[in-house]
């Protein structure tokens, strides 16, 4: 007899009996689900390749399996209990039948969640959450989103099949027969759903100790040395799942209030000595282009002949001022608008899906109000997106425009969108430029483009013309570029233009090819440029020196103009603020990150784990949490700026105006 007879003898002689069935199916549950990490490392190799050792594999298989049974513990529960239900009328064929396509549906949706994460990892940098919920739910083009991500990424549609066939063939469906000693019966499966109740509660929790708490996401960290190998340990169900109706909004409570305000407060009071100045201002969020993509950002790259695929963003950077170590406070779409408009970073969980969206709050739009400001936000998506035309009225913006006002503007342009329902960059920002011009001065106004991301598509009638570059998105930030090119050509022409601060950023980092843009601080380098073609007295050039993040965009500007008013922003005046002051915060797979001076502190809400001298130590690979102590002071004024956060988000207190005790 040979091997392959014998297992599969051995494992079709299980199916005599039910509870050996149903034994032999959750093992094969957890081969899928391991098999499924294989392929999400196979698809994600170079974000782990550089840090990869024997130990690493064994510590994240053992956190594997940890995580795998919880999750299959979730999943699987409503199966077992149809399996095992003490209920003689239930051992007939029909049953076994059904119990089969229940453990498909289950076991076939965990697979496609982890499978959507191979592709989704690269551009977000952790494992897919229940916010993503509320995200798809907003989303009044979700059909067309998943078929266009089913089409270009077909290979994977493949394999999820054959998977699914795969799972088909190796369910064992138990013999269906009627028992015959009915109390011997009901004392065994009572018996025997008991113990696999203990057993699944235990599973789920990860531990058998009552006393215990649930494993939590952040436990992965736990069997690795970064925050971003938890994405091996961990699987998408369990991540999805033990984050519904999660409030992530507890506010510590590391030190007193007193303390907390001495050692750092998110309020700020107008510059000594500077007068208001009315400028325009136009801030623009580009979709995905992180800094890896910039030339000027990265002159060391490949010898210091790496020319990247901004060309006319560069050019941006050398008549404007920009800054060389700049990170967002988040890794999606949902995180960008609080954060760069209103000086509200995301921690644990974008500000749309917190119990505290709710709260008043303000933004740049909501501050110049003040001074007779007009105002705009300008998206090129569905408004229903994201809850950004929510965000955009309870912010202070006076108007917004979504492709329901594009399509009103431009009743024939159905050439100006792509498949997925985006309007293309070129005619969006040209739409954006022809609208803000109609505006009454001084205006802010706000573009955020949605073109550059999967499917990575560019207008036919460009094919060829940007470099392809080794990823996909790079043809796409190639027209992207060249669409802000044309914006600026534009723009130059109207009267505004010389009295306007441009600020242009991106919403978060894309696909990555270069480990520096792969590691944990990596996925959060963005660029931001500050352009005021009339003022000859704004620096230029890249400033190697200070922190920058998305927060400070909105206490940048206002003290560029010189605003006279005190308001609250997570984050510094960039042209006032020394550079040993200047900082950055996120939060990535259980871990807040703070960035300041020559480091990198790595925090997991009790204590620090990781300490690097990011700037020499680009790749993270020296941990110095162990050598030194300089950590100490940046951990406390982390834990300050989480606590104001907390206790500002559940008070509803992110406002000056309405709260004078500030």
């Amino acid at each position: 007899m040979g091997v392959t007879t014998w297992i599969e003898g051995g494992w079709r002689r299980g199916a005599e009996s039910r509870l050996g069935s149903l034994l032999c199916n959750i093992a094969t549950a957890f081969v899928v689900m391991m098999a499924a990490r294989l392929l999400f490392f196979a698809t994600n190799i170079g974000c782990f390749i550089d840090y990869l050792s024997w130990q690493l594999i064994g510590d994240v298989l053992r956190g594997a399996l940890l995580f795998d049974a919880s999750a299959i513990a979730y999943v699987d529960a409503l199966y077992i209990l149809l399996v095992l239900l003490p209920f003689h009328k239930k051992e007939t064929h029909a049953h076994a039948v059904f119990a089969k396509c229940v453990w498909m549906v289950l076991n076939g949706t965990a697979l496609a969640a982890n499978m959507c994460d191979c592709v989704l990892f690269d551009s977000a940098g952790h494992r897919t959450t229940a916010q993503i919920i509320p995200l798809l739910a907003n989303d009044p083009d979700i059909g067309s989103t998943i078929l266009f991500g089913a089409i270009n990424h077909w290979y994977m549609v493949i394999v999820f099949g054959a998977a699914l066939w795969g799972m088909w063939r190796l369910y064992l469906t138990p013999s269906a027969h009627r028992p015959t000693d009915i109390k011997t019966y009901y004392a065994l499966q009572c018996a025997v759903l008991c113990v696999a109740s203990v057993l699944c509660v235990a599973g789920a929790r990860g531990s058998f100790s009552i006393s215990a708490r649930p494993i939590t996401v952040g436990d992965a960290n736990r069997y690795v040395n970064r925050p971003i190998e938890t994405a091996l340990v961990l699987n998408t169900p369990f991540t999805i799942i033990r984050t519904l109706g999660h409030s992530a909004l507890d506010t510590p409570d590391f030190m007193t209030d007193p303390d907390m305000e001495a050692t750092y407060s998110p309020v700020h009071r107008p510059v000594h000595g500077k007068r208001f100045s009315p400028k325009n201002v136009v801030v623009i969020i580009l979709e995905s282009f992180g800094s890896e993509y910039s030339g000027i950002l990265n002159s060391d790259l490949d010898g210091g002949s790496y020319s990247g695929f901004t060309p006319f963003l560069d050019s941006l950077m050398t008549r404007g001022s920009t800054f060389r170590y700049c990170f967002g406070n988040g890794s999606s779409n949902a995180d960008v608008m609080p954060s760069v408009l209103s000086g509200i970073p995301m921690i644990k969980e974008p500000y749309f899906l917190t119990t505290a969206s709710l709260n008043k709050v303000t933004s740049i739009a909501g501050e110049l109000h003040n001074k007779g400001y007009s105002s705009a936000l300008f998206y090129g998506s569905a408004s229903g997106v994201m809850g950004l035309s929510s965000f955009a009225r309870a912010s202070g913006f006076g108007k917004f425009h979504g492709i329901e006002e594009y399509t009103r503007r431009h009743p024939d342009s159905s050439a100006d969108f792509n498949r997925t329902g985006n309007i293309w960059d070129e005619p969006f920002l040209q739409f954006f430029c022809d609208e803000i011009s109609r505006m009454k001065q001084p205006f802010v106004a706000s573009a955020y483009t949605a073109s550059s991301q999967a499917p990575y598509e560019i207008p036919a009638k460009y094919e060829g013309r940007f470099p392809e570059g080794k990823l996909p998105i790079h043809k796409c930030v190639g027209y992207t570029d060249m669409a802000l090119r044309r914006f600026f050509d534009t723009a130059s022409k109207q009267k505004w233009y010389q009295n306007t601060l441009f600020v242009i950023t991106a919403d978060h980092t894309g696909e990555s090819c270069r480990n520096v843009y792969q590691t944990d601080l990596g996925k959060f380098a963005v660029p931001i440029v500050l352009y005021a073609p009339g003022d000859t007295t704004l620096r230029r050039g890249v400033d190697d020196r200070q922190i920058a993040q998305h927060t400070d965009i909105m206490p940048t500007v206002l003290g560029y103009l010189g605003y006279d008013r005190p308001y609250i922003a997570f984050g510094c005046d960039l042209l006032h603020t020394p550079h040993h002051d200047t900082f950055a915060i996120n939060y990535h797979n259980g871990i807040y990150q703070f960035v300041k001076g020559e480091y990198l502190l790595q925090f997991d809400g009790t204590r620090t784990t990781g300490f690097y001298r990011f700037k020499s130590d680009r790749l993270l690979q020296v941990n110095l949490v162990n050598r030194s102590r300089r950590w100490q002071p940046m951990e406390r004024e982390l834990k300050a700026i989480i606590q104001q956060y907390m206790q500002r988000m559940n008070n509803d207190n992110l406002t000056i105006t309405n709260h004078s005790n500030n």
